[in-house]
């Protein structure tokens, strides 16, 4: 494990402003530990805008400590290490197990993955041999990490698999009912291996393995392995990973604040669902939801629908069945703002299909039409051009629309495809 570098308090101007890990030392005990995306600033910020918990420690402090890393992943691993390592009396004062956070993995044939508090009781649950990786201090950058790592290294979260694919498996994170267990638990291994830190023996390993299959002429499993590397070493050095993250949600915000004052309404909005339909003359018609939370497509809340009321074309028809039955379904969260690929009259017929149940009346409804990208509103008697509209929210409100048609029509093609070659 690396080691801190020390300068005296006095110096701190002197920290570097990446990304990494640092510590706050008396003459004799290291008295706390944190990472931080750019180091002197947030040493600093300790110094010059002192907490009640800073004031605490923050006149014992005589020296300061540092090591750099390449992104903030790397960052969160080491200060996890550390803070295990050298047990700082001010991290351990403010959190005990309950507050620390634990990626746990459970010892079975094919082991599952989950974030924890509290190890006793996991350790009742789940069994003796189930081993924790941690403490972790934040959690949320936890959550991002795995989220970011199991793209890569896909794994379970669940005791038992269903006999079929779930939502999961269709975003490439879930193994599926059926995995080849030795590729699992190597995935597992090399998961276990980056959060404790070991990143380069796993990217050394898998560069061994993708040149045997390269020799073997074993192209595709190599490809895959080479897609696998790259998309690790960008994980591994991406130093501003979560700054992006915090970059969108800042986008989002914005976008937020106009979209309120174009629907006028004082309700947060986070999450928006997109219809479409599509059909050739009323025949294999099918309708598609798609949800987008925070203005980012989230492809586990899409779902479809076979047309089962009409077989002749009738597109307001057809959106209203899809409505009625998306709200029938109250375990799945409601939107706060629905919009309808069409005009006028798909406006009208979403807002009185929704207007039938009181626990979807206050969902906001617009309809955007093609033809000069009129967007109509509930409540608006005149219709809004989009391009009269900011370019971000313009953007988006075209992005949802043409990812519920995409949808719509992959599915439709699909039962055609079927329905001719069986």
């Amino acid at each position: 494990m690396e080691r801190f570098k020390f300068l005296k308090k006095e110096e701190v101007s002197n920290l570097p402003k990446t990304s990494g890990v640092y510590a706050f030392k008396s003459k004799r005990e290291i008295l706390y530990i944190g990472k931080a995306i750019n180091i002197k600033e947030r040493v600093k910020n300790h110094f010059q805008k002192s907490s009640f918990r800073d004031n605490l420690f923050i006149d014992k402090v005589e020296n300061v400590g540092f090591i750099k890393t390449n992104s903030e992943i790397a960052a969160l691993i080491l200060e996890a290490n550390l803070i295990k390592k050298y047990q700082p009396k001010y991290n351990i004062m403010w959190r005990d197990d309950k507050n620390f956070f634990y990626v746990g993995i459970t010892k079975q044939n094919l082991p599952r993955i989950f974030i924890t508090h509290q190890i006793k009781k996991e350790k009742i649950k789940n069994g003796k041999q189930t081993v924790f990786i941690g403490p972790f201090v934040d959690g949320t950058s936890l959550k991002k990490t795995l989220k970011i790592l199991r793209k890569i290294f896909p794994y379970y979260t669940v005791k038992k698999h269903s006999r079929l694919p779930c939502t999961w498996c269709h975003l490439g994170l879930c193994p599926g009912p059926n995995p080849d267990e030795k590729k699992y638990k190597k995935n597992i291994k090399n998961l276990i291996s980056i959060l404790k830190g070991k990143s380069a023996p796993v990217l050394k390993s898998l560069k061994k393995e993708m040149k045997k299959a390269a020799k073997l002429q074993e192209y595709e499993k190599a490809a895959g392995l080479r897609d696998k590397i790259q998309a690790l070493q960008r994980t591994i050095s991406h130093a501003k990973i979560f700054e992006e993250i915090k970059a969108k949600k800042d986008k989002w915000e914005k976008i937020e604040k106009e979209l309120k004052k174009i629907l006028k309404t004082k309700k947060k909005i986070l999450r928006i669902e997109a219809y479409d339909v599509s059909n050739i003359q009323g025949q294999k018609a099918t309708g598609s939801m798609v949800t987008f939370i925070q203005g980012n497509p989230e492809k586990d809340f899409y779902r479809r629908f076979k047309i089962k009321s009409i077989d002749k074309p009738n597109d307001i028809a057809m959106i209203e069945e899809v409505l009625e039955r998306r709200f029938k379904h109250l375990e799945w969260k409601m939107p706060d703002v629905i919009l309808i690929d069409g005009g006028k009259a798909q406006l009208n017929i979403a807002i009185k299909t929704k207007n039938r149940n009181r626990k979807t009346k206050n969902i906001s409804v617009i309809s955007l039409a093609k033809k000069q990208n009129k967007l109509y509103i509930e409540n608006r008697k005149d219709p809004i051009l989009l391009k009269k509209l900011s370019k971000e929210v313009a953007d988006l409100i075209l992005q949802i629309r043409d990812e519920a048609h995409r949808f719509a029509i992959t599915y439709h093609r699909k039962l055609r495809k079927k329905e001719l070659f069986g």
